[in-house]
């Protein structure tokens, strides 16, 4: 084999070593899971709220006169396999059905028994979802979606009920917990799973005339429907709009490309937190705006957030007691021995 031929041979070797090594480390390196026990916590408060939200008419949607019944939802699905415990609820019991579900929501909130209570409450999230399709949105897509990943993970080992039993058991010691290989994988399925939301997101848009010419956030602005405040002033700021909506379609697009790069990662994170809280702002939508900072919260540093919530939870050393300083006893409260003042008073009597 001449050099050329063993050198591209080796340089190929090389090559496949470093990828092999770059993609054990990217999906597999143990990470802490703290950051795994955040978003937990928030991805739980906000699958408590929605589906106390669904309770609110719950006969409206599962009863037995909702406005989508049982045949109508089969139809609809037809072809694609849909999960949902709620074709096998008795009419009767639709209520303790969601009383138990609310449970188990709470529980993976708090972090109890979160093995189980992580895959139940991903099974909740898309029975409810695929029982009514048609109040079904981007909301309760990435509920689905982190809820599944954070069961894959160990999302309980951290900021959990789960945690706090283990230590009074003894079976954990330190503040911070044990970094898992589980709690990487699961935080970058989060990761990779944002990027294609918003990649699709933007290419999607470019499909419509509206993003090209600028007026997207125009007619978003504009929809009564929406409207969380009066933005039709910006129809005498044109350029404004247009660059709203440029900058908005970009930054979908650049998301996956940019994230990666440590320099980029605080502007692009810092302009998610920009748009997704002006949707909650102007546009009424609070629920999905959070929703995705929760998810876009999986891209922060796994041990500078460790160490920020060790640092909150450590607890204080308890002040030693300052003791008083002594002074002498008062004369009049010093213990008087009569034998040894005898001698005294016995010079006293011979010199009278």
């Amino acid at each position: 084999m001449s050099r050329i031929g063993a050198a591209m041979v080796a340089y190929l070797k090389d090559s496949a070593r470093a990828s092999s090594e770059g993609w054990d480390a990217f999906w597999f390196r143990p990470a802490d899971p703290t950051l795994l026990g955040v978003i937990r916590i928030l991805t739980g408060l906000m699958l408590v709220y929605t589906h106390a939200v669904w309770g609110l008419v719950l006969p409206d949607f599962f009863g037995e006169t909702s406005w989508l019944n049982e045949p109508l939802v089969r139809a609809i699905s037809t072809g694609a396999y849909r999960y949902s415990f709620w074709w096998l609820v008795p009419q009767g019991m639709i209520w303790p059905a969601h009383a138990l579900s609310m449970v188990i929501l709470v529980m993976f909130t708090v972090g109890f028994r979160s093995r189980i209570t992580s895959v139940l409450s991903f099974l909740i999230t898309v029975s409810y979802a695929y029982r009514a399709p048609a109040a079904t949105f981007g909301l309760d897509q990435i509920n689905a979606m982190l809820s599944l990943y954070l069961s894959i993970g160990p999302s309980g080992a951290a900021l959990s009920v789960d945690r706090w039993l283990a230590r009074r058991r003894g079976q954990v010691i330190g503040d911070r917990p044990e970094p898992s290989a589980s709690a990487n994988l699961a935080l970058r399925l989060i990761n990779v799973h944002m990027c294609v939301i918003y990649l699709f997101a933007g290419i999607s848009k470019l499909q419509g005339e509206a993003w090209w010419n600028g007026e997207a956030m125009w007619r978003a602005f504009a929809n009564y429907e929406y409207q969380t405040f009066d933005m039709t002033w910006m129809a005498w700021h044109p350029w404004l709009i247009n660059l709203a909506t440029h900058i908005t379609i970009v930054w979908e697009i650049s998301f996956v490309s940019l994230i990666w790069r440590p320099r980029w990662k605080p502007i692009v994170l810092l302009g998610g937190v920009v748009m997704h809280l002006g949707i909650g702002l102007c546009l009424g939508m609070w629920t999905f705006g959070l929703i995705m900072l929760v998810g876009c919260s999986s891209f922060l540093p796994t041990d500078a957030v460790g160490g920020m919530v060790a640092a909150m939870l450590r607890r204080r050393p308890r002040p030693e007691p300052v003791e008083s300083p002594s002074y002498p006893a008062p004369v009049s409260r010093l213990p008087i021995r009569v034998e040894a003042m005898e001698p005294s008073l016995a010079g006293v009597a011979d010199n009278d």
